[in-house]
């Protein structure tokens, strides 16, 4: 099939700034498709005009509804890149679209700070939760950070403050390839600037002695959630992760989530990482929302009901955590339900479950080990083991 759809990155400098070929591509539309701010990019061109539709999902219906017409979109900068590009490529044909990419923001603020892209974490909070950025946040690591407008570098200064790292330094930039490009500097905790809605903000994060140190891998300390005591300890935790196995954009169901632990852990351990919390109580789905926020997963999406009823149509997971309301019958519609290569885990503590596991264990396969940990504490004026209660827990992969 011929392409008809051309997906076009521009820049501040518009049309001056594409290739002769992409430029006239743009100069033959029919019809130019693209934000105020795009269409004003490329003045000039007699073509029907179209403005992002609201809502954004719909622009799907309006492309194709102009098929077999030169469609032109414009995007900012590398339209596959955090961009309108990609969600296009979802829902049209990809032998239907011709892609024209531009330098995007954060090649442009890497040259313009002086980092190598190899280097880097790119984000984007553009249009999303700006609490993603939060799990970012390391010692000495660099950021650029596609913000949701001019308040969003006040809102991460705080983040970075609130963790220990207020000397972080910040840049923001604005208009860049422009003429009106702006270039902003300070650190974190004395951050006061106002900047215009479109920009990219360069973090390089810097951590005082005392900072909170919150790595990616699992196993975050206990008192960094909010629990009421009921939750997955931090050494068990950090095996049950490892066994889940967190992959970029795999969907966990964590069933009888308590405060989140698990599931914070695994949308923190892998990019773009997706979990769903079962959990029956209102004041512990209270809990985990909070966690979620407070350690940069804030999409972990969470569900009010029992298991196994309220698995009835969810979205098919890659890998189920049991950590609540285990039984057979709840066993038996997760694994249902778990794709192919999909990985399960369930932990025990009580005898009446220790013994579903070890009869699910004998039916199914999988490893069931017993997990000891003791933790030293002060006895008077010495120190000694305290014991946690002692778990057992059931891993297999679905072949």
């Amino acid at each position: 099939m011929k392409p008809w759809l051309h997906v076009v990155g521009i820049g501040e400098d518009g049309l001056e700034g594409l290739t002769p070929a992409t430029r006239a591509v743009v100069e033959a539309a029919e019809v130019l498709v693209g934000g105020k701010r795009h269409q004003a990019l490329a003045e000039g061109i007699g073509a029907e005009r179209l403005t992002w539709p609201s809502p954004f999902d719909a622009l799907i219906d309006e492309l194709q509804a102009r098929r077999g017409k030169r469609v032109v979109v414009l995007a900012s900068g590398d339209p596959l890149w955090f961009s309108v590009g990609a969600r296009i490529g979802r829902r049209i044909d990809p032998a239907e679209i011709v892609y024209h990419p531009h330098v995007g923001a954060f090649q442009l603020a890497a040259a313009r700070m002086g980092w190598s892209m190899a280097d880097v974490e790119t984000l984007t909070v553009h249009g999303r939760p700006v609490e993603q950025m939060i799990a970012f946040i390391q010692p000495d690591q660099r950021l650029l950070i596609l913000t949701t407008g001019e308040k969003t570098p006040a809102q991460i200064a705080r983040f970075l403050v609130e963790r220990g790292f207020g000397q972080s330094r910040m840049t923001v930039l604005a208009n860049m390839g422009g003429k009106d490009e702006q270039r902003f500097e300070g650190v974190a905790e004395s951050w006061k600037h106002a900047v215009p809605p479109f920009n990219t903000l360069a973090v390089e994060c810097i951590a005082a002695p005392d900072a909170a140190l919150l790595p990616r891998v699992p196993g975050l300390a206990d008192e960094l959630f909010t629990h009421d005591g009921t939750m997955t300890k931090r050494e068990v935790r950090a095996v049950t992760v490892a066994k889940l196995m967190p992959m970029r954009g795999a969907l966990l169901w964590d069933v009888g989530a308590g405060c989140g632990s698990v599931a914070v852990e695994w949308m923190r351990a892998a990019r773009y990482a997706r979990a769903i919390g079962i959990e029956p109580r209102p004041d512990r789905r209270a809990m985990a929302g909070a966690n979620a926020l407070a350690l940069g997963t804030p999409k972990l999406e969470l569900v009010e009901g029992e298991a196994p009823a309220a698995l009835a149509g969810l979205p098919a997971p890659d890998a189920v955590f049991i950590g609540g309301g285990l039984s057979e019958e709840v066993f038996a519609a997760a694994w249902k339900a778990l794709k192919p290569l999909g990985r399960l885990v369930a932990n025990a503590v009580t005898l009446e479950s220790e013994a579903v596991l070890a009869g699910l264990q004998a039916a199914h396969g999988g490893e069931l080990v017993k997990l000891s940990v003791a933790r030293a504490e002060e006895i008077g004026g010495l120190r000694g083991w305290k014991p946690l209660r002692p778990v057992t827990q059931w891993s297999l992969v679905k072949r």
